[in-house]
């Protein structure tokens, strides 16, 4: 059987059966969700904040980027939990607890992150197109929108066929960013100080800060959530929802691993030939000016496998985000779209402003800064999104209404809300201090009515905020709770026993028989 992604409820891949503690045939069955899921760590927004991590702070910040991702493997597993738990997206579990306004405010912040990274993403690849062909940039720009909905007919082909695709991409990415490293001559000792010892350069607050938001992207929480319930689990048993948690837990970390060393790949290239480099001090170096910085210090060679690394990394990229996007409305306004028709509105979004800066500033050395700031005022955009994902799948996976016998742990709870205060916190900071660098030449007026309109929004940002994390959790309205599960219903589907269970089968008219009998099961649980 084909399972097809928007399909993905209907179409589940089956996990086979093995008494064995531990099963490669099972981890194998389970691994897919994992690695698209981490395609979001290596998208040209965090290879940017990575080549200038480098460039900056040279191995210095090796150890945020090693904490942010396993911050990052922390919450993609609560949001895996979630999914296998409850058998619903965050989105969707977001709509049935908040109101229709916040839940509609919820929907547009997240939006507002894909389509953020969806620019990111069309900017990355125009770039790599025009290192390897010489096409301007309003040209690539124009390719890559279009070039999507190419790839995105491989989803016809199943699930499967879909994540070895996204493999090969993270293989390719993998391959091109290691040989440039080991033709730069890496310096382990450095990379091993840079991984242990705790410092950050007092010029390199800026780059450690979007490090960390480039690591962790808020849609991607929204995503995994739906992609683990591409495999069939039994949801009726505790041990295979146990079962089904650990192997997804196993499948992310290797996949981060590979992110990981891939991430260190590129900060450890620029460090080698750009850091305390006295060309490069002081200076700005984006996605735009690596290709030609790498050609400089080690060659065409390295440039081009910039350049083939760089397209692998946008093409998947923004073939994942397009899913993300069609998970996320499905889920927060309950409308399922074709992928293809997610794609048109998305990039016809993400298009415009990419475009108008390659047109207006092409043939000019102003296409350099300007596509930098793009880049910067995307970071901030994100680093602000961030919090409408991270407080609903830590309040959800915390209460027993929702996750049953499998809610947070205390010490879990405590880890991950840590977590989560540090990293809202440093991209408060980051966009505050963003805000200050574009208004430090304001006029006096100028420069007072931004910060007032920016205290305005902060109040109600924080306001939300504070709503969206301290509104009590009030469980699904008309299911028995994940642990009520129990072994009668073991033959029949998830939502078959589910209709059963609470009368909702409309028009039947042994409806009372079904109401019925399902005061005696929920008595028998």
């Amino acid at each position: 059987m084909t399972h097809q992604i928007e399909n993905i409820e209907e179409d589940q891949v089956p996990i086979p059966e093995d008494t064995k503690s531990f099963s490669f045939k099972k981890l194998w069955a389970f691994a897919g969700p994992g690695l698209l899921m981490s395609i979001a760590y290596l998208d040209p927004g965090n290879l940017e904040g990575d080549l200038q991590a480098g460039v900056v702070g040279g191995h210095q910040l090796l150890w945020i980027l090693f904490w942010a991702t396993c911050a990052g493997f922390l919450l993609q597993i609560l949001a895996a939990r979630l999914g296998v738990v409850t058998g619903k997206d965050l989105a969707t579990i977001c709509r049935e607890e908040y109101p229709n306004w916040a839940s509609k405010v919820l929907w547009v912040m997240t939006e507002i992150a894909i389509i953020g990274s969806d620019i990111q993403e069309v900017i990355g690849s125009a770039i790599a197109m025009n290192i390897l062909f010489g096409l301007p940039i309003w040209a690539g720009v124009i390719i890559t929108a279009c070039d999507t909905f190419t790839f995105l007919m491989l989803h016809i082909l199943g699930v499967r066929k879909l994540e070895a695709f996204f493999g090969a991409l993270i293989g390719t990415m993998g391959v091109c960013f290691l040989i440039n490293w080991i033709n730069s001559g890496p310096d382990f000792a450095e990379v091993g100080k840079g991984l242990v010892i705790p410092i950050i350069p007092s010029y390199a607050w800026t780059q450690a800060v979007a490090l960390i938001g480039a690591v962790i992207m808020p849609h991607n929480i929204y995503f995994h959530s739906a992609l683990v319930q591409s495999r069939r689990v039994d949801r009726n048993r505790p041990d295979k929802v146990q079962e089904a948690n650990k192997y997804f837990a196993i499948e992310s970390g290797i996949s981060l691993l590979i992110s990981f060393i891939i991430n260190l790949a590129v900060v450890a290239v620029f460090a080698n030939g750009f850091y305390n480099n006295p060309k490069y001090i002081g200076k700005d170096v984006g996605l735009e000016d690596a290709g030609d910085a790498l050609y400089e210090q080690f060659g065409r060679s390295a440039q081009i496998i910039w350049g083939v690394g760089l397209l692998a990394a946008g093409q998947s990229a923004t073939m994942t985000g397009t899913f993300s996007g069609q998970f996320v409305m499905q889920g927060f306004l309950d409308l399922k779209v074709a992928p293809w028709v997610r794609t048109l509105m998305t990039r016809s979004v993400a298009i415009v402003p990419a475009l108008c800066v390659a047109l207006l500033f092409e043939g000019s050395d102003s296409i350099r800064s300007g596509l930098n700031q793009m880049g910067e005022l995307l970071n901030v955009l994100q680093s602000m999104q961030l919090p409408f994902a991270l407080l609903p799948v830590l309040k959800f996976t915390s209460s027993s209404k929702r996750m049953g016998e499998f809610k947070s742990h205390r010490a879990m709870k405590v880890i991950c809300w840590v977590i989560a205060a540090i990293v809202i916190g440093m991209n408060f900071y980051h966009t505050i201090d963003q805000v200050q660098e574009w208004t430090e030449d304001a006029d006096k007026g100028v420069l007072v009515a931004c910060w007032l309109c920016a205290s305005i929004f902060l109040l109600f940002y924080i306001a939300f905020l504070a709503y969206v994390a301290w509104r009590p959790v009030q469980g699904p309205k008309d299911e028995p709770a994940p642990t009520s599960l129990n072994t009668p219903l073991l033959h029949k589907s998830f939502e078959e026993a589910f209709e059963e269970s609470i009368g909702l089968i409309n028009g039947s008219s042994n409806c009372h028989h079904h109401k019925h009998a399902s005061k005696e099961q929920q008595a028998d649980w």
